[in-house]
């Protein structure tokens, strides 16, 4: 038993509450600002490094890849250990590495860096949920699990727009060495803040094989692997634009500063409003309808970026930004619809398909910019979501 009961959760109003609650947020910014400082980046990396678009994305793709690799591992590693420990040593090694990547000067060394700091931040996202499940009055989970994916967007999009910024006044190197810095302070007030672990207990059975059945019997079920595929390919879609999207806008005849397309990344405040406003309209229209709408936006979004005039291309960026922040709150949220037992090894595999779509799309759409271009890009990112589309509409008759 973990203890998690109304009598023995933090509660709502509380003083621990209001710590536990900006704690998490602190570790959902530090985690997205640090993985995401390299986006507005990556045309900086291909001119400084004198490499391709493709290779240049590694900066982004390897940390997203080997995350995802991480939050299993974290995942199991966490029932041994303790979830708090664990994802403070996350975030300060973590923070450390994107120091050390500022520094560096050799374009190998920095994705053998940014490599490590995917692979350390997976401690962060694969615990923290069920840190808040522990120890958090069921009643007040809902508030404080909305601070910390608050915190997730924030982080991204400070990351984003502050790198950008930063870069085009000082460099990249100063601009990651100075989001390392806010990101270790990060780490530091949530160790401070979060309140020690009170109902943790280690499982009966953590032994190889209960994780491999566990994990089996997810990727084997009617309906999961077909979210988990929602996962791959929203996730995906979504990074290939953002990644690609500035290269189009450097060159002419938009010629924009880097500072300017790091401002592009403030969408994301659209976006935290529609993931806001998810459970709503699940509850009035439910999952058959605010699904597949969340995906179609996405589509039009992506869509209406072929146009040439700047004003429609990032009203396209905002309705992807919507479309793609709406679909995943739905999908993810359906992990505890559809699971059985072992949800937090379902919710493990959700996150790895989140990520490695994210990875291997994000790098393959290089590909397509170099020979096509941007329409060769936006063919890639509709077809990954009308794989999306179809599942969705088959995951509805399973969670409706």
């Amino acid at each position: 038993m973990n203890g998690n009961d109304g009598s023995k959760g933090i509660a709502r109003g509380t003083p621990q509450f209001r710590k536990a609650s900006f704690a998490l947020f602190l570790a959902g910014f530090a985690t997205f600002a640090i993985l995401y400082t390299v986006q507005p980046l990556l045309p900086i990396f291909a001119s400084a490094f004198n490499v391709t678009p493709a290779q240049s994305s590694l900066a982004l793709s390897l940390s997203t890849a080997s995350l995802a690799l991480a939050i299993l591992l974290a995942a199991i590693l966490s029932e041994g250990v303790g979830r708090r420990g664990l994802m403070f040593v996350s975030m300060i090694l973590a923070a450390l590495a994107t120091l050390a990547a500022a520094i560096t000067s050799d374009w190998h060394t920095l994705l053998l860096l940014r490599t490590i700091t995917g692979f350390l931040l997976g401690g962060v996202p694969a615990i923290a949920m069920t840190w808040l499940a522990e120890e958090m009055e069921p009643r007040s989970m809902a508030h404080t699990m909305g601070l910390y994916v608050a915190g997730t967007a924030f982080g991204g999009m400070c990351g984003r727009v502050g790198t950008g910024i930063l870069a085009d006044h000082f460099g990249w190197q100063w601009a990651m060495g100075i989001a390392g810095c806010i990101c270790l302070a990060a780490a530091l007030g949530f160790i401070l803040l979060l309140p020690r672990s009170r109902h943790f207990a280690r499982p009966a059975q953590t032994g190889f094989a209960f994780h491999v059945r566990a994990f089996k019997s997810h990727l084997t079920s009617r309906g999961l692997p077909l979210v988990y595929l929602i996962a791959f390919t929203g996730m995906g879609s979504f990074i290939t634009i953002f990644n690609y999207i500035s290269f189009r806008l450097i060159e002419p005849p938009y010629g924009l500063s880097q500072g300017a397309i790091g401002l592009i990344f403030l969408v994301y405040i659209f976006g935290i409003a529609s993931s806001s406003f998810a459970g709503l309209l699940v509850e009035r229209f439910g999952h058959r309808r605010v699904l597949p709408a969340g995906l179609a936006c996405m589509m039009g979004g992506i869509m209406l970026t072929l146009a040439a005039p700047l004003p429609i291309m990032i009203l396209g960026i905002v309705v992807l930004a919507f479309g793609f922040f709406l679909s995943h709150s739905i999908a993810s949220s359906t992990i505890g619809l559809l699971a059985k037992d072992a949800k937090g090894h379902a919710s493990s595999l959700y996150h790895l398909s989140y990520y490695l779509g994210s990875s291997l799309a994000g790098w393959i759409g290089g590909w397509f910019f170099a020979t096509g271009h941007w329409p060769a890009v936006v063919a890639f990112t509709l077809t990954m979501l009308g794989l999306a589309f179809a599942a969705a509409l088959r995951v509805n008759k399973l969670v409706s």
